[in-house]
């Protein structure tokens, strides 16, 4: 017994003194690193790390110049080249993180709705989340029929991002126009045996009927009898319920 708690302290100082190698990191010399992404052929390791740094910073609150940010920009887009899976991944991380001007993200578009589409089911999500939030609302419209089939895909790490990138396309807390159409879709992944997609659609589908009380009605009524095997989505219409009660005591108040 000694021996094993001996061992675990042991452990647990070594933990204690692991250091955080992102720790003193400079936002010119991360910047400067990204002459990697230039090299031939590339260093798949090293770029991974860049990236991971970029990730870090802007996590840590760092604020990039437009400039900064633009010259990062282009440079993680010539990763593209790269078949690697996880490099990929984290390329399509760091252009969801960097702010971009529209103009600007045209260039990165084309080869995340090719990600987004391809048959690598390992980045697929990663390029639904980043293409969603640097894409412009009025240019959606490009997309909508691969986002629309991304709902309903078979990977169900796929579906739920692109249900969740939709719930975040709605403009001031309200569905748009594209996304109400999208309810026979929604419905489908409703059914779907994956807890955390039903989740997800569950939440969709709330934001797309919310301003209508009715519809919310229905909504309750239908899955509250039965249909959810999420518990995260069970708990998601109990907060539904809940809020429809207080809304109906501050009206008879």
């Amino acid at each position: 017994s000694s021996g094993i708690n001996a061992e675990y302290g042991d452990k647990k100082d070594d933990d204690v003194g692991a250091i955080n190698p992102f720790l003193d990191l400079e936002k010119t010399s991360v910047l400067q690193e990204t002459r990697t992404f230039n090299e031939t052929p590339l260093n798949t390791r090293k770029c991974i790390q860049v990236l991971a740094k970029i990730i870090y910073m802007i996590n840590q609150g760092e604020q990039l110049g437009q400039t900064e940010a633009r010259e990062a920009f282009f440079a993680t887009t010539r990763l593209f080249q790269s078949k690697d899976v996880t490099l990929r991944r984290m390329l399509h991380l760091v252009i969801k993180e960097l702010p971009t001007a529209p103009d600007d993200a045209i260039i990165a578009t084309s080869s995340l709705t090719k990600d987004m589409t391809g048959k690598e089911d390992g980045y697929r999500p990663t390029a639904i989340r980043s293409l969603c939030k640097i894409t412009d609302i009025a240019m959606l419209t490009a997309i909508e029929r691969y986002l629309k089939q991304a709902l309903v895909d078979r990977n169900p790490a796929v579906s739920s991002a692109a249900l969740v990138s939709t719930l975040q396309l709605n403009k001031d807390g309200s569905p748009t126009e594209m996304v109400k159409r999208w309810t026979n879709e929604i419905q489908e992944a409703l059914a779907n045996d994956n807890v955390m997609v039903q989740y997800h659609a569950l939440g969709l589908m709330y934001s797309v009927k919310k301003h209508d009380r009715l519809a919310v009605s229905k909504l309750l009524s239908k899955y509250t009898r039965g249909g959810v095997k999420s518990p995260y989505a069970t708990c998601f219409l109990i907060r539904v319920a809940c809020k429809v009660i207080e809304d109906n005591e501050q009206e008879n108040n």
